[in-house]
């Protein structure tokens, strides 16, 4: 046998033996930390248009199962906020708009007020007293402040998990 012909079988025998089917051990391995991921809502948030030129802040949402069968996680990413400042935020029933505001999913009170690093950056979680939602329409609003709650400065529509 040639040098390039012992090469060659030596080469296949290490692949083969590094792809073989009889090799113990399930193919895909599934966690409960899969179950949580596809039960996930997420939220891009930006500034409303109307702001333009004044406010810019971005950032993201999701809204996921809690710790027990009847609570639910709400976290919120918020950046390009001004440094320092404090805003209001929540998870409410609905859309992002004029008139499409159902209501604050859970009790207001869950939620923490945002207070923004020197980076302009802040990230929250709330807890509330609700099994998540499997359909629906909800979003997640930041209010300026508690003195000029009208005026959002942020708000992203809930996007439901993919099934």
């Amino acid at each position: 046998m040639s040098i390039p012909q012992v090469l060659t079988l030596t080469l296949t025998l290490i692949a083969t033996a590094g792809c073989s089917a009889l090799r113990g051990g399930p193919a895909v391995e599934v966690s409960t930390d899969d179950a949580t991921l596809n039960s996930r809502w997420h939220a891009n948030l930006a500034s409303p248009a109307n702001l333009a030129g004044a406010i810019q802040m971005n950032g993201s949402a999701t809204m996921a199962p809690g710790s027990g069968d009847n609570s639910t996680t709400i976290t919120l990413n918020l950046a390009n906020a001004s440094p320092g400042g404090v805003h209001p935020w929540a998870a409410h029933r609905g859309q992002c708009g004029d008139g499409m505001d159902n209501g604050v999913l859970g009790s207001g009170e869950a939620y923490p007020p945002l207070k923004i690093d020197s980076d302009g950056r802040a990230t929250e979680t709330a807890t509330v007293s609700l099994p998540t939602p499997r359909t629906g329409n909800y979003f997640v609003v930041v209010r300026a402040s508690t003195a000029n709650a009208g005026t959002i400065v942020a708000c992203g529509n809930l996007a439901p998990p993919t099934q």
